[in-house]
């Protein structure tokens, strides 16, 4: 059960994460540092989010 909430965390702050990378590449361009540093952001945390799940 702890693994399932931890699990349900991850996902709602890889949906923060998304949102924000969306956000600021609508705003910056999809190569503007600061979203190209918000993706590899997600990218760890989809990578925590996989390895728990596989």
């Amino acid at each position: 059960m702890k693994s399932l909430l931890k699990g349900n965390t991850l996902l709602v702050r890889i949906e923060i994460k998304r949102k924000a990378m969306y956000k600021m590449a609508k705003q910056f361009g999809y190569s503007h540092p600061l979203v190209v540093s918000c993706s590899q952001e997600l990218d760890v945390l989809l990578n925590k989010y996989y390895d728990k799940v596989s």
